[in-house]
């Protein structure tokens, strides 16, 4: 099954490039960012051996669309997405965190729960919640931004503060940008018959400027149920119905995989990329109410995503 799962391209005016978990980050001039959202798929910090088809064209078209429906609470990187893989933006300089808004106790938090915490991220868990119960109101529950190798780790708000990683008011306006960007996200995701239950942002600066910048509402960044199942799955305790990542860390988990030393990913089985695959599209249509349309996927791809980044930057 053919995936993009890396690029090699020399552009001109190229200063940089940058190979994270699932994208390829060309600096251009120290000033434009050349984002190609490849086909690898990662979880638990781990980048697993099998690209999945079309995820990369999935997450770059949905991130791209709420980009600019987002806009208007606060600017992001994007200039332009010149192929369905690939964003061309603005360089900024991250900020160090990852900012998470949960609306369920749910995935990462419902495990910790699970194992006797009642503080995640400084924030206060009452007793008694059930797994995927929704919190009164959506809780902002941060993490340090890990270089590559190591994992993310979670963080409170008190501890950012003291340490020094951002000052207090932009800590305030990153908890305030992410929560109006999260109610927007579940706004929208209600109109399709979805619930956004939880997600993460990332920001930098530019200018002395806040900047959204990365993905936003992806199922890679993202988790959404189904609403029309939700109550009554939840009522009898049952799994939720779910378009995210979760699926696949409960499938590695299954098989004796949580990304700790030693332990060693299950067989990627055809079967096994091409139903991730399936999940990803779904959402996909699901999120935008769009049919997803699969672009020729080939070797030719590379000299598509190659000739249309150069069409772009010769605008620039």
């Amino acid at each position: 099954m053919f995936a993009v799962t890396g690029t090699d391209f020399n552009f001109s005016g190229q200063t940089a490039k940058y190979v994270g978990k699932v994208r390829d980050v060309y600096t251009i001039k120290d000033e434009y960012l050349v984002m190609v959202a490849t086909d690898r798929i990662s979880a638990f910090d781990v980048v697993l051996p099998k690209g999945i088809p079309f995820k990369g064209q999935v997450l770059n078209q949905i991130a791209s669309k709420f980009l600019d429906i987002t806009s208007d609470i606060v600017p992001n990187w994007k200039i332009a997405s010149p192929d369905p893989m690939v964003t061309v933006g603005h360089k900024c300089e991250p900020l160090p965190l990852e900012m998470i808004v949960r609306a369920y106790l749910t995935g990462s938090s419902w495990r910790t729960y699970k194992s006797g915490s009642r503080v995640i991220c400084g924030v206060n868990i009452p007793d008694g919640m059930k797994e995927h119960q929704r919190f009164d109101a959506p809780i902002v529950t941060p993490t340090t931004k890990a270089e590559i190798g190591t994992h993310d780790e979670d963080i409170s708000k008190e501890e950012i503060l003291s340490k020094g990683i951002v000052s207090e008011e932009i800590y305030q306006q990153l908890e305030a940008i992410s929560l109006a960007l999260f109610k927007r996200g579940s706004e929208i995701a209600a109109e399709r018959g979805l619930i956004l239950v939880d997600t993460k942002y990332e920001f930098g600066m530019k200018n002395g400027k806040i900047y959204l910048i990365d993905e936003i509402h992806t199922p890679d960044s993202s988790r959404y149920f189904y609403a029309n199942t939700y109550e009554e799955l939840f009522a009898q305790g049952l799994p939720q119905r779910q378009l995210s990542k979760e699926f696949v860390r409960e499938w590695l988990m299954a098989n004796n995989f949580q990304g700790r030393s030693g332990e060693v990913v299950p067989e990627m089985t055809d079967q096994i990329v091409s139903s991730i695959s399936d999940r990803y599209i779904e959402l996909f249509e699901n999120i935008t109410g769009s049919e997803f349309e699969k672009i020729p996927y080939d070797s030719n791809v590379y000299e598509r995503i190659e000739t249309n980044i150069n069409n772009m930057l010769a605008r620039l």
